[in-house]
This record gives C-alpha cells, structure tokens and sequence, in this order.
C-alpha cells in the first residue's frame, strides 16, 4: 500500500517503514507527527483519488532527526568583466519514518 500525501507544500510518494526527507518541521526529534492532507491511496490495485484530499485518511510519522541538505553552490559570472560571485546554501530538513497509513 502506498498513498501520495501533501507535507510542507510537497507531494511524496509515502509507504509504511520509509524514512524520507521533507523541509524542517516543527517538532522534536521523536516526536509523532500526522499528515491528513492525502491526495491518493493505492492498497493492492484499489486505487482511490482524492478532489482534492481524501477525507478519514491520515498519514502518521516519527521524527528521526533535523539535520541539513547538501551545500548547493551558487555561480555568477560574466564574461570579460572580472566580475565573478560565489555563493552557497544549505537548506533545513526533517528525517521522517512514515509508521502507519489509514
């Protein structure tokens, strides 16, 4: 069984016992949290769609860890100017385990 679910303004493909990344939540490390915002479930070929979410169903979760993403390098240049700018940026994330769907 898998559901697609709508947390912190992204869509991810969940399944029970995945661990994912998602943007910063606001919650402690270990701490349960729920998504109710689902926009699709699939439970063996009986495929059920949301307009927009499906209503009863929740997505519940535990908090793993908050940590940061990978550093994005960002590169400004022109050309036969001797201008040139680095600049860099890590974004805050969320390690989440997804425990139950329904």
């Amino acid at each position: 069984m898998y559901a697609i679910v709508e947390i912190a303004g992204h869509q991810y493909k969940v399944q029970k016992d995945q661990r994912i990344f998602v943007n910063r939540l606001d919650a402690k490390e270990g701490a349960k949290v729920s998504f109710d915002r689902v926009l699709l479930t699939d439970d063996k070929g009986k495929v059920e769609v949301g307009a927009p979410v499906i209503e009863g169903i929740k997505v519940d979760a535990k908090v793993i860890q908050h940590t940061k993403a990978d550093k994005v390098l960002v590169f400004k240049k022109k050309r036969r100017k001797g201008y040139q700018k680095m600049n860099g940026h890590r974004q805050y994330i969320s390690q989440i385990e997804i425990t139950k769907i329904g």
